[in-house]
């Protein structure tokens, strides 16, 4: 798992990648991921030896609804009531997600968690809790890889191999779908409408993922906030102390200000 965070040009990337690849292709290149993501992801795995990445996978699990193709991510939410929906990528973490988890049964609240399937394999039990609260549960690829510079197997790889995961783990395949470092290309979308997924980016960046401080990330999501919007924040993938701090100030200050923290229907439901 390569952490959103880990790369402080990832917003540059999104616009890039995102907007200016949209209609490129899957590469023939083997995956490469970011170095720093690497060193990331190597200092967030468990140290016993037992727990290992799956050695071997079947094709992506079947779904029976194919959705339409879209051709940019879905970046806020229609909402004319104050309501706003917050989420975390990149977990489940064992050390910052219960924290996260605990502020957010205080409040009564349910967000999105875009989870990496590595990381779901350390914590099954953790996603079970997460699920358990009432908490959307979306799929963030199996490593967190750059996938506009993966060949379409490796694609459908990462994003169906975490499908099949979460759907064992849980009893339910992941509805969303966010890209790493919010890269996307056509064929990133058509896999994920494939699998039955809607891409969700997000409006607001609370920038957690670069660690500016407890009250930097409650301040960008206070000067952020407004109806619609979709919040980034980030679970694991690093120290994220912060992120449990800054919740634990800005979700009671949202509430109070009379907005609504809610879950995002799907376009059409």
């Amino acid at each position: 798992m390569k952490p959103d965070q880990s790369n402080p040009g990832r917003r540059a990337l999104f616009h890039g990648a995102a907007l200016l690849g949209l209609g490129a292709g899957c590469t023939g290149r083997a995956p490469s991921a970011p170095a720093a993501g690497s060193q990331a992801a190597k200092a967030t795995r468990p140290s016993t030896d037992r727990l290992q990445p799956l050695a071997g996978y079947g094709p992506p699990p079947a779904v029976s609804t194919r959705l339409p193709v879209r051709h940019e991510p879905i970046l806020r939410m229609d909402a004319h009531d104050g309501s706003m929906v917050l989420t975390f990528d990149d977990g489940p973490d064992p050390l910052y997600t219960p924290h996260i988890l605990r502020t957010l049964r205080e409040h009564d609240v349910r967000v999105m968690f875009f989870v990496c399937g590595e990381q779901v394999e350390w914590n099954k039990d953790l996603l079970r809790e997460m699920a358990d609260d009432g908490h959307i549960i979306g799929n963030h690829t199996w490593t967190h890889p750059l996938l506009t510079k993966m060949p379409c197997s490796a694609v459908r790889s990462e994003i169906g191999r975490t499908c099949e995961i979460v759907d064992d783990t849980i009893g339910e395949s992941p509805a969303w779908f966010r890209a790493p470092y919010g890269a996307w290309n056509r064929n990133v979308f058509r896999i994920g409408a494939d699998l039955g997924m809607e891409p969700l980016a997000w409006t607001v960046d609370s920038n957690d993922w670069a660690e500016p401080g407890t009250r930097s990330i409650v301040r960008a999501v206070r000067d952020g906030a407004a109806p619609g919007v979709v919040v980034l924040g980030h679970d694991a993938g690093g120290n994220r102390s912060q992120v449990v701090a800054a919740l634990r100030t800005c979700l009671p200050e949202l509430l109070d200000s009379g907005y609504r923290i809610t879950l995002p229907r799907r376009p059409g439901v």
